[in-house]
């Protein structure tokens, strides 16, 4: 065989056999960032590292949680849908930054309906009503009608417009008809929860995941848990509807979503290393612990979950548009 078609073949050996090999290999070949857009610490970033801890097992690679705060989550929300769509940058959102964040944010830059890939549902974070625990309604009948008499004098805590708080809250203030109530904004959950726990404001919405220690503590009171069962984690806090306001039922939420365009063979693993993460004993218990709801076999899909992102923006923005951004 002459010199140069042999060269030639052997060239074109090696250049297959690494093209085979780098298929075989395959994605993540290097770290996935994972954007939490809070503070480290709040519920969002705990779900998503107790998460993440796990599908980095499945995935082979490192799941590096990166913390970009700001504008309700929308700030970090946004840069993740905004980098490159090849399955190294997701994020971790919520009920707010997926749902609400449209009719809350005008100017949007990133459309969570028909703008990004969903990954798949992480888990579900009841809300619970409660209050500093010298507020002087005994029950939620009472919490009512106080609030309505009193809708010039109390005070509401939120993590800040766009938060689960704040948007949970904004949507008990339109079932009671008191959308005008004073909300005093924070930079996050925990230092609104301190003034509650503090008796400097009155009385705030949030998930269980950030309040449930400091019910059990007596440090604040519950009222009711708006979903439709009671919690494990709390189970002496009644469900709204037992409560006497069954009209208001919100359940919020964490999941994973990616820029749009990733590649199906990401999507694929990643939805794979959720399911696995989620079916996980350990990981269960540490969610369950922790009063989160584990998604059922659909909400943990690309499409259940899409689903369910669109169903809650329908449910919140009528509401939330209409409701003084305070």
């Amino acid at each position: 065989m002459p010199m140069k078609k042999l060269v030639l073949g052997l060239a074109a050996t090696a250049a297959l056999a690494f093209a085979g090999g780098a298929q075989a290999q395959g994605y993540p070949t290097k770290p996935v960032t994972m954007i939490v857009p809070f503070a480290a610490g709040g519920p969002t970033d705990i779900i998503a590292r107790i998460v993440a801890d796990n599908m980095s097992k499945t995935l082979g690679q490192q799941i590096v949680i990166e913390n970009v705060a700001g504008a309700g989550g929308t700030t970090g929300i946004a840069r993740a849908l905004t980098a490159a769509p090849d399955g190294y940058t997701i994020a971790m959102g919520h009920l707010g930054t997926f749902s609400a964040a449209p009719a809350t944010y005008p100017g949007l830059k990133y459309d969570p309906i028909n703008g990004m890939q969903t990954i798949g549902l992480a888990g579900g974070t009841p809300i619970l009503i409660v209050a500093r625990k010298n507020f002087e309604p005994k029950d939620l009948n009472g919490f009512v009608s106080y609030v309505k008499a009193n809708a010039d004098k109390v005070n509401e805590a939120h993590a800040g417009l766009g938060s689960v708080s704040w948007t949970t809250c904004t949507l008990l203030k339109g079932v009671l008809g008191t959308p005008k109530i004073n909300a005093v904004a924070y930079r996050g959950t925990g230092p609104a929860l301190n003034d509650l726990v503090s008796g400097q404001v009155d009385f705030m919405c949030d998930q269980i995941v950030s309040v449930a220690e400091q019910v059990r503590a007596n440090s604040i009171k519950a009222y009711a848990v708006a979903s439709a069962q009671r919690s494990p984690a709390l189970p002496d806090v009644p469900t709204t509807k037992e409560a006497g306001l069954p009209e208001y039922q919100i359940e919020a939420w964490n999941g994973i979503a990616g820029p749009k365009g990733l590649p199906k063979e990401a999507v694929d693993k990643l939805v794979d290393a959720l399911n696995k993460a989620l079916n996980d004993e350990g990981t269960k218990k540490r969610l369950l612990d922790l009063g989160t709801v584990l998604p059922t076999a659909e909400e943990r899909t690309p499409a259940g979950f899409a689903a369910l992102i669109k169903r809650d923006a329908d449910k919140l923005t009528p509401a939330l548009s209409a409701a003084p951004k305070q």
